[in-house]
């Protein structure tokens, strides 16, 4: 692995490269943000804010949400993956929001993982997006990109990465370098063709090098 500071220069070029990267799903309280993570996994940005718009016009409130049957909730959604599952974790997490949090999403990381279909990763992308607390959430790109650079190591699963990260980056920089490195594997060190060719970051790049020497010894 490369050393800390290291990792925070590349970090800084990242951050020079996407300086306005933000959440992409679109939402306007902590509850629809909520549900729009929860439906994201698996699944792209895109895909989910093209349900979430008639999704969020139908559907205002958790109870909005438990008065419908369970097939027309996925008949809503059946357009993204996992639609079934994702439909039942958003009933169960209604009923709990009205059962223990007053019908509002609650403000804590045990509290919000407490709820069905909501992990470590959707609870620090509300936290962070929803209630401006530092969190930095790792996603399949943060982690593809903190890997792909050498900043953690292939072996390391997504807890590590995340702490390894916010040893790195400045507490008060976690919510914006979450989305700067998504902005950056999503749109620039894409998972199946990373644009090495125009990446500052290259001559750095463990998994670039290594994508180089083997083009060259394919020629």
């Amino acid at each position: 692995m490369i050393s800390n500071k290291k990792a925070l220069s590349m970090i800084d070029v990242i951050a020079e490269m996407f300086p306005n990267a933000e959440c992409e799903l679109v939402h306007d309280n902590p509850f629809e943000l909520t549900i729009a993570v929860l439906l994201s996994a698996q699944t792209t940005d895109n895909a989910v804010n093209k349900i979430t718009k008639p999704l969020f016009e139908k559907y205002k409130s958790p109870e909005d949400y438990l008065a419908v049957d369970i097939a027309e909730l996925e008949n809503d959604i059946r357009t993204i993956g996992l639609y079934r599952n994702k439909a039942k974790n958003i009933k169960k997490l209604c009923q709990s929001l009205l059962d223990k949090f007053d019908g509002q999403i609650p403000q804590t990381h045990a509290e919000l993982e407490s709820l069905a279909g909501v992990g470590r990763k959707t609870a620090n992308v509300v936290m962070s997006v929803a209630f401006g607390e530092p969190s930095l959430a790792v996603d399949t790109h943060v982690e593809r990109v903190s890997k792909r650079l050498g900043i953690c190591r292939w072996k390391d699963n997504v807890r590590q990465v995340e702490d390894k990260l916010c040893k790195v980056v400045p507490r008060e920089r976690w919510n914006r370098t979450h989305h700067q490195l998504i902005f950056f594997g999503r749109y620039h060190c894409l998972a199946r063709s990373p644009k090495c060719d125009i990446c500052p970051l290259f001559e750095d790049c463990r998994e670039g090098q290594k994508r180089y020497k083997a083009t060259l010894k394919e020629a």
